[in-house]
């Protein structure tokens, strides 16, 4: 397996948008954490899991975003994951959207994940079963 950009399917819809009908700049954010956790979950960690199990949880420390060009009312965007670095308790990912089957960007983000004690909120080493799953 060779860890590759992962692309998740968005379909924006009405409620996501402003009256003009353009994706509203916060939705961006959430669609970006809808496609890390699906990112999650194709390698085979479930967030609810990982908590209960592992004690940890995974929080965004940090978000750099840059808006290109808008997304509309009823657009398939591609919503990318890519693993730019990983450190001993978090994760640096970068993020794009993208119209479905174009290769303009409209919105890119690099997105710092830390991973954190569910019980305490302190920071925790990542588990060894998701860093080695990066590791391939």
């Amino acid at each position: 397996m060779t860890l590759t950009i992962f692309k998740w399917p968005v379909r924006v819809y009405y409620e996501d948008t402003d009256a003009g009908g353009v994706v509203y700049h916060s939705n961006y954010v959430t669609f970006m954490e809808r496609a890390r956790t699906e990112w999650l979950r194709q390698l085979g960690f479930e967030q609810d899991e990982l908590r209960d199990k592992e004690n940890v949880l995974f929080v965004v420390r940090s978000v750099n975003v840059k808006f290109n060009q808008p997304a509309k009312f009823n657009d398939l965007l591609d919503i990318s994951v890519e693993l730019k670095n990983k450190g001993k308790a978090s994760l640096v990912l970068i993020q794009k959207i993208q119209r479905h089957g174009e290769d303009i960007v409209l919105c890119e983000g690099e997105v710092k994940i830390a991973t954190i004690s569910a019980d305490a909120f302190r920071p925790v080493p990542t588990p060894t079963t998701i860093l080695e799953t990066l590791d391939i």
